[in-house]
């Protein structure tokens, strides 16, 4: 066998995951695509490598180990076949009248959910609940409102056994990975870009542990990961404003260095606390150019007993430029430059997020990297909702206006 990048990747530590970061629905369209674009005398290679990442025919062989989604992926999801989804949205709406939009958007995304779970669900079976848990996301316009993301946790925990929670890093969504765990309730925590919120969170996941134990709860089938987003707070525009505001000057591979050190910080403050939660990596980014070779610093600079989220937009350049990468477990090294580290110590944006506690709870809301990435998901939930409102006024010839928020 010729093994991938990918494939070499996870040989750096037996516990590493790779989770396929999009709903599982769109897998086989992404191959196809992948294939197609592929010069010819490669494409036969890249076609098996491809379908041992997920293997259709058999899932409990996959090569991934769970999936990620949000809003925006369910959305494209949808997208990605809208002659299914037009006819499957069309009967919801003849065979449940009178509902109002939200109540048939959240019915969608929901089986948008479930049917990626059921895709999922043999390599959870396979491994005794260990793995092929598939994340579904509370609704972003909901993450300063525990009753109704705890309520919303148990109904799409309700679809299937295989389900774990998307909880947003906000202030409220502390509580909410508290109140879960102490349930059993499998919690990925998301919108997540500092330590000081990865530290609040994995503690509140402890402390569900606890509660859950003195209640006799069975945790047999509960984890937890702590999605990093990675990119999303190295390119926020308030760290280039502030560095420039003290005369810094900022490079590519020092923001990217920013990212793999705080990362790092806190897969060590992790473990050094004995915490349940599990580093999840996601918003990676390409490069750089080094010597004439392709590297892919936000992978290697990590690999280690953590979960990788990867989206077509990571796969795509990690298989088709980085296929020669080799990996260490680099997660351990202490390589940041000094250098970097003096530059980023000058701007507040950088000490609010690589020190636990660099921020208050109740100052998670307000960060820039929270604020834009609460937008963006919130902006997905409305197109998916608008999507459907649309089939609502083919259904029932009356135009829909309002877009809840």
């Amino acid at each position: 066998m010729n093994e991938s990048v990918l494939e070499r990747l996870t040989q750096v530590n037996p516990d590493m995951e790779i989770w396929w970061d999009s709903s599982p629905l769109i897998f086989k369209s992404w191959v196809k695509d992948m294939v197609a674009a592929a010069p010819q005398e490669k494409k036969s290679l890249l076609d098996e490598q491809l379908n041992r990442i997920y293997d259709l025919d058999d899932p409990a062989q996959s090569l991934v180990r769970g999936c990620t989604t949000n809003p925006p992926l369910s959305l494209t999801a949808v997208k990605n076949d809208p002659e299914f989804w037009n006819e499957w949205i069309d009967d919801l709406i003849a065979s449940n009248p009178g509902l109002e939009l939200n109540e048939y958007f959240w019915l969608t995304y929901k089986e948008v959910i479930r049917r990626g779970a059921e895709m999922m669900m043999p390599i959870w079976e396979a491994s005794a609940g260990r793995f092929g848990y598939i994340s579904g996301q509370l609704d972003p316009r909901l993450l300063t409102d525990v009753d109704k993301m705890v309520e919303t946790a148990q109904e799409i925990r309700a679809i299937a056994p295989n389900l774990m929670i998307k909880v947003p890093a906000s202030g409220e969504g502390v509580d909410v990975v508290r109140i879960l765990t102490s349930m059993a309730i499998p919690t990925n925590v998301t919108t997540c870009f500092t330590l000081p919120q990865i530290w609040a969170v994995a503690n509140a996941a402890a402390d569900g542990v606890q509660i859950a134990e003195e209640n006799g709860t069975d945790m047999s089938k509960w984890r937890a990961v702590i999605t990093m987003m990675i990119g999303r707070l190295t390119e926020n525009p308030a760290l280039e404003q502030q560095a420039q505001r003290r005369g810094i000057q900022l490079t590519w591979a020092d923001k990217h260095w920013l990212g793999i050190y705080i990362f790092r910080k806190a897969f060590n403050l992790l473990k050094d606390n004995a915490l349940p939660s599990k580093m999840l990596a996601c918003s990676l980014r390409y490069g750089p150019l080094v010597g004439g070779k392709n590297h892919f610093w936000d992978i290697e600079k990590i690999a280690g007993d953590i979960v990788y989220t990867m989206p077509p937009y990571v796969l795509d350049p990690l298989i088709q430029k980085c296929e020669e990468l080799t990996f260490d477990e680099e997660i351990l090294y202490e390589d940041v430059p000094y250098e970097v580290i003096d530059k980023m110590s000058k701007i507040p944006y950088v000490l609010q997020s690589w020190d636990e506690n660099g921020m208050e709870i109740n100052q998670f809301n307000y960060h820039p990297a929270t604020i834009a990435t609460a937008e963006a998901f919130s902006k997905a939930s409305n197109g998916l909702e608008q999507y459907v409102g649309e089939r609502l006024a083919v259904v029932t010839g009356k135009k829909v206006e309002k877009i809840s928020v």
